[in-house]
């Protein structure tokens, strides 16, 4: 029963990319680069064939996925649609390493951001919307998207969003898993049509707008300018992306219980508080440590970077390397935290650095009080204990993987700066780093193997660790 069942979900899915390439093989149309359209009509062409066929020949059951099935299907889904992403970059010639492209394919669907192109302004204006549509389809989540368009899986369906999603916990807002992801694929839909409405009406063209309006919903951080945002030198713009950096990063379910009417959930959210507090306290605190060179524009910049730090969507307005080391201090704290858990952001999330630090409370409450009983409070209720544990081994594992990598960008020759941001902007999804991998600069000079195990990097942080580590365990393959 798996392997047909399988074999269907990847078919359906990389038919529900193939007809997103709907969108810039009609650019290629509007722009005049008639002879791309092969680059999306092809790759199309295979996989709704093959969606279809695997939609109409295997038979029709409720399958129910172990946890042990659901991780193999989701990494292998991601594998796939990262590699079938490529296709656009090689066919067109626009990228013609192919590790080179499958970089910049999975720095799209994670939504991290990184780029190994030097001048993004020489693409075919096609290709370029492709490159920042791949973030939007990564943001929510490509099978989350695949559940909510076609509810195939029964409740196994509920074990796929739980190997994908992002956090210590999840929770269906509604009963059935297909009507949840629908109702967050929606949200997603509505706030990315109004950030192109704005942007547009801000001073944008229609493919800028598209492109940046992909980007910051899926909160990476791919754009249509070589200089990012700051080619519009437009503080509309900036406002407006700095807002929707903001408002990506915050856990969509909050976003279902204000459709819902459920606004005491809201209200009680620990997270969304912390998250707010944690952001507005970088933007106050960089804003006083640049006020001696920028004036009253040091609030613009400090708001927008740590925006797109926290967010991990990586856009930019300045050089933040340039920025006096404390300030840079703060945006690198902001590496380590993260969006919210069900956001489309990466990082580690703040939700355990708020578990973890209740846990530390109390710890120092127990050291007073030992025969006292404690336990975390989140959201006006009482944490179940496993969330602890959940954090703390997620963390150190976060914080090893990232000590491994960057030992492996130090072998490559990478001084310790660069290979040690290097590996939290991979693992964090976040794309900009410091040193050789700063705003100005890209990844292109990286040997093959390095793009390669970056590219491994990406997919871990944006699949949660586990869901990519897993297979290394020899416990996995033991039945």
């Amino acid at each position: 029963m798996f392997f047909p069942a399988f074999i269907r979900i990847i078919c359906v899915l990389l038919a529900v990319i193939g007809l997103s390439m709907l969108l810039p093989a009609s650019a290629a149309c509007a722009y005049g680069e008639y002879s791309l359209l092969p680059v999306f009509l092809i790759p199309l062409a295979v996989s709704l064939t093959a969606g279809i066929a695997a939609f109409i020949t295997v038979k029709k059951r409720q399958v129910v996925f172990s946890m042990r099935n659901a991780f193999a299907i989701v990494a292998l889904c991601w594998i796939c649609t990262c590699i079938y992403g490529t296709l656009p970059f090689v066919l067109s010639g626009s990228v013609r390493n192919p590790v080179d492209a499958f970089f910049e394919s999975v720095s799209g669907f994670t939504t991290t951001g990184a780029t190994v192109l030097d001048d993004v302004e020489c693409l075919p204006k096609s290709i370029i919307l492709w490159r920042c549509q791949t973030h939007w389809l990564g943001g929510m989540g490509i099978v989350a998207l695949t559940v909510a368009i076609f509810p195939l899986l029964g409740i196994g369906g509920f074990q796929l969003i739980k190997a994908e999603t992002t956090g210590p916990e999840k929770e269906k807002v509604t009963s059935r898993i297909a009507t949840t992801a629908k109702m967050l694929w929606i949200i997603y839909m509505i706030m990315t049509l109004i950030e192109i409405i704005a942007l547009k009406l801000a001073g944008m063209g229609i493919l800028d707008a598209l492109c940046h309006a992909f980007s910051i919903a899926g909160t990476g951080g791919l754009s249509s300018r070589n200089a990012s945002v700051a080619a519009f030198h437009s503080p509309k713009i900036e406002v407006i992306c700095t807002v929707f950096m903001f408002l990506g990063s915050i856990n969509y379910t909050v976003y279902c219980y204000a459709v819902t009417g459920r606004f005491s959930n809201i209200k009680n959210n620990t997270e969304l508080k912390v998250q707010t507090g944690i952001y507005l306290s970088s933007v106050l605190i960089i804003a006083v440590i640049l006020f001696p060179v920028y004036r009253w524009s040091s609030f613009r910049y400090s708001a927008f970077e740590s925006a797109a730090v926290m967010s991990t969507t990586g856009l930019s307005i300045t050089d933040y390397t340039l920025w006096p080391p404390a300030a840079q201090f703060i945006l690198f704290l902001l590496f380590f935290t993260g969006g919210a858990s069900g956001s489309t952001s990466g990082g580690i999330k703040v939700i355990r650095w708020v578990i973890l630090y209740k846990q530390v409370a109390n710890e120092m409450r127990r050291m007073l009080h030992p025969h006292g009983i404690f336990s975390i409070r989140l959201n006006g209720r009482a944490g179940r204990k496993d969330v602890v544990f959940n954090a703390t081994a997620f963390i150190t594992l976060y914080i090893m993987l990232a000590c491994i990598v960057t030992f492996c960008g130090c072998l490559a020759n990478l001084d310790l700066l660069s290979s040690c941001t290097g590996s939290l902007a991979m693992l964090g999804n976040i794309g900009p780093a410091f040193g050789k991998f700063g705003p100005r600069y890209s990844y292109g000079s990286l040997p093959d193997c390095m793009k390669v195990l970056y590219s491994f990097a990406m997919l871990a942080g944006r699949l949660e660790l586990y869901t990519m580590l897993i297979f290394f365990v020899p416990w996995y393959w033991k039945k």
